[in-house]
């Protein structure tokens, strides 16, 4: 820190900075200057807006891309189904795939690579509350790829923003606004709407995302934390303009289209914008450069303070979607229980571990490439193991979740499981509460002899949090 040491060497160059107004170009002068479409554009070029908000939204939340391209997106076949039958991440329209809405307590076995699919065809919705035709809620998938997509296939979701927290492999993501080289511990954000191809130069990928079928993104407000910390604007990278010249290959351009997915063919690559400016684009972010925060008194704090990126419901500080991440870190609390309470969250909490070992739950359950959901007001909080070291640990300054990176896409929504989540994927742990939880004892001793009130029973014994073989990590 502060950056992640990364075993793959960056591939692009970007421009910094999050929410800021871009323009790049790969021919100077592809741009037009003053105007944003004259009567005859630099180089013959066609001039395409790209919105993602309403044209009439307010300044502050205003996201519009001006594009500069040989042939305007419009020019395909019409869009026609594809693989009806089999392919659906919106299953709440198909009455034979249902979603489960359980208060149940989940935890998945770390989900298998498929190297016999590419990209698209990887996407497994696990949970998720709303409706993209409503643009109200969001999905949670699981992708695990082993092919690149098709040399002349491109993809987009008209359903909602892409953020993709990959976990295992390298991502190399061509989209209309220039490449992307994503590696594990780097999130991207696809943005409704932008078509992109994605190879996989190191082999078989896997990973997590979130779509956000409302709004966007947005850093978190800081509040008294001031003007710096936590995710800092200047550590967001966007793409330069790179285009490919190709007017007479047939291409494929698949959407994702309420859940079900189409395909339009058209005789030039989507890939051909010379030339941009805008604030609506794809972007990453080294999870490494999180500036985290914590107590430096006493208390364990609430998780909000490890917040990358939220997208705020119209309650102010409750949000459709939080993106949540807990990086190694020092705790110094004193006379405290470090790791998280035990609680009852009106918010859903999905978390998933993309690298390291996991100590709130001694017992190893939770791994990387595995996920829990632990949903509105479903209890939760160490288990048995752990509370058992953590109230008799020395209470030195440690460091935590060295080698470690666990996040939690948290929602105010209500979160239903599908069909493959619960059922097909056979990842679910059935012997979660009963390892976790049940093995809880009751330590409750009535005032009498020898026993005195306070916080506690006393000083801590000369214990350790966790075994050798786990690097401690704590979170909620």
């Amino acid at each position: 820190m502060p950056s992640s040491p990364f075993a793959q060497s960056e591939r692009y160059r970007y421009m910094n900075g999050f929410g800021s107004y871009h323009e790049s170009e790969a021919i100077e002068g592809a741009l037009p200057i003053g105007a944003n479409s004259p009567q005859k554009p630099p180089y013959g070029l066609y001039a395409e807006k790209l919105s993602g908000t309403a044209f009439t939204a307010p300044r502050h939340e205003n996201q519009q891309t001006w594009l500069y391209r040989i042939l305007p997106s419009c020019g395909h076949s019409n869009f026609e189904p594809r693989e009806s039958a089999t392919y659906n991440t919106n299953p709440e329209n198909k009455p034979y795939e249902k979603i489960h809405h359980i208060p149940n307590q989940l935890r998945w076995d770390p989900f298998d690579l498929d190297e016999t699919v590419d990209w698209v065809h990887s996407l497994h919705l696990v949970a998720g509350a709303g409706d993209p035709t409503m643009k109200t809620g969001l999905g949670m998938y699981i992708f695990a790829a082993g092919k690149d997509m098709d040399a002349r296939e491109a993809f987009y979701s008209a359903d909602g923003d892409f953020l993709i927290v990959l976990q295992h492999g390298v991502l190399d993501i061509q989209t209309e606004l220039g490449r992307i080289f994503v590696r594990p511990s780097e999130i991207c954000v696809i943005p409704r709407g932008i078509r992109y191809r994605v190879t996989l130069p190191s082999g078989p990928v896997r990973g997590y995302i979130l779509e956000l079928y409302q709004g966007h993104f947005q850093l978190p407000e800081l509040g008294p934390i001031g003007s710096n910390c936590l995710a800092n604007a200047r550590d967001f990278q966007a793409p330069t303009a790179a285009f490919d010249e190709d007017t007479d290959s047939e291409w494929h351009v698949l959407c994702k289209f309420a859940g079900h997915l189409f395909q339009a063919r058209q005789r030039h690559t989507p890939f051909d914008v010379v030339a941009w400016h805008g604030l609506y684009y794809p972007y990453k972010y080294d999870l490494g450069r999180f500036n985290t925060l914590g107590s430096v008194s006493y208390d364990h704090p609430d998780p909000s303070i490890y917040t990358v990126l939220t997208a705020p419901s119209d309650h102010a500080g409750t949000a459709i979607a939080d993106f949540v991440i807990f990086p190694p870190r020092w705790l110094v609390a004193e006379d405290t229980f470090r790791p998280p309470w035990y609680h009852r969250n009106t918010m859903s909490e999905f978390m998933g571990l993309i690298t390291g070992q996991y100590d709130a739950k001694t017992g190893g359950g939770f791994q990387p490439a595995g996920a829990s959901l632990h949903n509105v007001m479903s209890g939760h909080g160490p288990d048995a193991a752990t509370h058992a070291k953590a109230s008799n640990a020395l209470l030195a300054p440690s460091k935590v979740g060295e080698g470690s990176m666990a996040f939690m896409f948290e929602s105010c929504l209500m979160v239903g499981v599908t069909e493959w989540g619960l059922k097909q994927c056979r990842k679910v742990q059935q012997d979660y509460n009963a390892e976790s939880w049940e093995p809880l004892k009751p330590l409750f001793k009535r005032p009498g002899a020898g026993v005195e009130p306070g916080n506690g029973e006393g000083k801590a014994k000369n214990g350790e949090i966790g075994d050798k073989a786990q690097v401690p990590h704590w979170t909620a």
